[in-house]
């Protein structure tokens, strides 16, 4: 069966860190794939069996220069180790700042035609000049002092990262500049124009700058998760020894009876067994009205009790909780790679080292063609600098955090970054009927009346004589007696007639109810009524209801699509997607359903143990397909699916079998799915276009390209500068995501 590892990877800084991590992982003996994500810091480890000793892991990635640490080590939730870091790295932006900023002014002051002070001016002490620089720099060196320990190391393995592009380019400028400050200490005062020690402050500096606001930006991708941990309350009203008692969640049992009041949080998943009550099921359906509950039905842990009182057996708790397993669902597969992630793998695997080629080359064929050796410097430094591959790493990763817990938030539950990918490339979607595109339940649509009995005169004899069955029909007649509110009369007597319908007494009268067959056998009809073919044209089954020996009239009653069925298919057709109806119920009545909400195609008459192989045949014709259903008996149709969609709150077989879980059981929700992984594509396409583009760019500039027609090089700090805002760029652009709106509303605006 083999098993998986969550593990949390410290030292990732791009996409080569995120290769590396992968190929020391997947060297582990019995270890089937790995994944790594850079923008969650975390590594997903699939074994083709048992899990291996967390420590061979550990000693597997330390030797390609990580760490790596349980997911929960130290008690510590994703929240606080993400705050300690960004005090860490606040700390250091702070102190970085304090002494680049008065070593900037020094450096650039006398050059924009302004003066320094005598004691400090250039003119006056070129050694004090040169001197302070050097003081203010080192502690600048000191705080960024992970670049060099991690960026040499990697360099002397021959294992470059985006660190050794930083060391290399710093410390080239620092060594030159303390070798004129020798020079100058013998003597040689004009070579304090040739100092770059402002050039090694202001580049830490702006990248210390930009993986903070980089890590701000990825912390905000990982809200959602954060909103769904914290839902829940901390503790619950519980019933031990007849007196209410307030206990933590931990003390839980299955079985405990629980109170919840007006206002409070549902502490577990559970059923009610008493009192009723409104409840927002928002954060688990992202439907605002509320949802009224009463006994025997099922209520879900962090949904909110907006109105009334009520009592629940706890069903599930811990980690059995349906929101638990949203929040591993979610996390899982924010950790997860989407296919077109390998472009920046197999980017990321060749990056570093050829920069670093590029740097080389450019500086030697400057300094072959007589540039000056501050000039080679600056454009070896500069070509280093600013084609750090981090936004390449950021480019998938952040997206799909973004895009997936925007989802849940919409009660969208996506089990995969390939899920999310493949979900904006579908072609044809296949609709189960029952319970998808209808209610799930028969209801009476058509009464047609054969007496002299009024509509609600016959319905509330019908309804009489009807409940004392427990069809599914029977039902259907009696509920809409009740929406009518018809004074329903007493059964004084009942018999029920196996695969022909009832006889009764109702308010002193005999009533027989039942299919034609009958009604021709008690000589009460010669011939179906003259309305049958219409009605069973149109899907329904038909009821016939004779009071005293004479027909009465006759029902159609059918599971009627439910009211978004229709707009769903409209617009998912609108996006140039087919639409296929897939059933196990007869043609007939499957097509006048398919008909009354705009789906052409209709595969009817479909035994549960075929529905995969109809799946299978679509996709055989070059279709890419999802497939929609209850996730129960269509669970082999949804497994074979390229996207299997289930409706339905969360049942554990619907969050096994299907990729998606639509948590409002609501087909516009597949609609929302599409174009969230479309608009989740584009954003992924954009920025692994604006990382290459700017490297693209960035690098022949930094190289000199445009000094070899007489314009301008680029500057190292401006390079550093640049390179720090594409990481913070790429982070931005996915979490316009954030800002995903549904379908429904988008088309209310257009």
């Amino acid at each position: 069966m083999g098993s998986e590892l969550n593990v949390r990877v410290e030292g990732m800084t791009c996409a080569s860190c995120v290769r590396r991590v992968e190929k020391a992982l997947s060297g582990i003996d019995g270890v089937r794939s790995a994944y790594v994500n850079l923008a969650a810091e975390t590594a997903c480890v699939v074994f083709q069996g048992d899990a291996a000793p967390l420590s061979l892991i550990q000693e597997a990635v330390k030797r390609a220069g990580y760490g790596v640490f349980p997911m929960e080590e130290g008690g510590k939730t994703p929240r606080v180790r993400k705050n300690e870091e960004l005090a860490v790295l606040r700390r250091k932006l702070a102190v970085s700042a304090a002494f680049s900023l008065p070593l900037f002014v020094l450096a650039m002051v006398e050059m924009t035609g302004f003066s320094l002070p005598a004691a400090l001016g250039l003119a006056h002490s070129p050694l004090r000049y040169a001197m302070i620089q050097l003081v203010l720099t080192v502690p600048v060196m000191i705080v960024g002092r992970a670049f060099y320990i991690i960026g040499f190391s990697k360099l002397f393995r021959a294992d470059p990262n985006m660190d050794s592009l930083i060391a290399v380019g710093t410390s080239a400028a620092f060594v030159y500049s303390v070798w004129n400050s020798w020079l100058i200490y013998a003597g040689r005062g004009a070579m304090a124009m040739h100092l770059y020690y402002e050039t090694v402050g202001v580049i830490i500096t702006l990248i210390l700058a930009g993986k903070y606001l980089e890590s701000l930006s990825k912390g905000r991708a990982c809200e959602a998760v954060e909103r769904l941990m914290d839902l829940s309350p901390d503790t619950a009203c519980v019933i031990r020894d007849g007196r209410e008692v307030e206990v933590s969640l931990s003390e839980l049992r299955v079985g405990d009876t629980l109170v919840v009041r007006p206002g409070q949080r549902v502490p577990v998943d559970g059923e009610v067994i008493e009192g009723s009550a409104s409840v927002d099921e928002s954060m688990l359906t992202g439907e605002p009205m509320p949802v009224e509950k009463g006994p025997r039905d099922t209520v879900t842990g962090a949904t909110i009790n907006q109105h009334g009182f009520f009592k629940l057996r706890a069903t599930g708790i811990g980690k059995d909780t349906v929101l638990s397993r949203i929040i591993r669902t979610v996390e899982a597969t924010q950790g997860s790679k989407a296919p077109i992630a390998r472009i920046a793998d197999v980017i990321a695997g060749y990056f570093v080292p050829v920069v670093i080629a590029i740097a080389l080359v450019a500086a030697l064929l400057w300094a072959l063609a007589g540039a000056s050796a501050p000039f080679v410097l600056k454009v070896f430094i500069a070509v280093l600098v600013i084609a750090c591959p981090c936004a390449l790493g950021l480019a998938t990763p952040t997206a799909i955090m973004v895009g997936t817990g925007r989802g849940a938030s919409l009660g969208i539950i996506i089990k995969g970054g390939e899920t999310l990918e493949m979900a904006g490339r579908l072609d044809t979607i296949v609709f189960d009927k029952t319970g998808t595109i209808t209610e799930g339940r028969p209801s009476l649509l058509d009464i047609v009346l054969k007496g002299g009995l009024t509509q609600d005169e016959l319905l509330a004899v019908a309804a009489g004589a009807e409940q004392g069955s427990e069809h599914s029909l029977a039902r259907a007649v009696v509920a809409q007696a009740k929406e009518r509110g018809l004074a329903v009369p007493a059964l004084t007597d009942f018999c029920a007639l196996a695969g022909y319908g009832i006889e009764a007494k109702v308010g002193g009268r005999e009533i027989l109810i039942g299919s034609d067959r009958l009604m021709r056998e008690r000589g009460v009809i010669a011939e179906p009524a003259r309305e049958a073919r219409r009605l069973e044209d149109e899907g329904k089954t038909l009821i016939y209801v004779a009071v005293e020996g004479k027909l009465a009239g006759l029902f159609g009653i059918a599971d009627k699509p439910k009211p978004e069925s229709k707009e769903a298919v409209f617009r998912l057709q609108a996006l140039g997607i087919e639409t296929v109806m897939l059933t196990g119920d007869n043609r007939r009545t499957a097509e006048a359903i398919a008909r009354s909400v705009g789906i052409h195609r209709v595969l009817a008459d479909v035994l549960p143990c075929d529905k995969a192989k109809k799946i299978r045949e679509l996709q055989e014709g070059g279709k890419k397909v999802a497939m929609v259903g209850d996730g129960i008996n269509d669970a082999p149709a949804l497994a074979q699916a390229d996207v299997g969609i289930a409706m339905g709150a969360g049942t554990d077989i619907a969050m096994e079998s299907a990729s998606v879980v639509l948590m409002r059981s609501n087909l516009l929700g597949a609609l929302d799915l599409v174009f969230l992984s479309r608009a989740t594509l584009r954003t992924i396409k954009q920025n692994l276009f604006w990382a290459l583009a700017y490297n693209c760019v960035g690098i022949p500039i930094a190289a000199g390209l445009l000094a070899v027609f007489g314009g301008p090089s680029l500057n190292p700090m401006i390079a550093a500068g640049a390179m720090a805002l594409s990481s913070v760029s790429v982070v931005s652009n996915a979490l316009r995501l954030k800002s995903f709106k549904r379908a429904e509303r988008i088309e209310a605006r257009s």
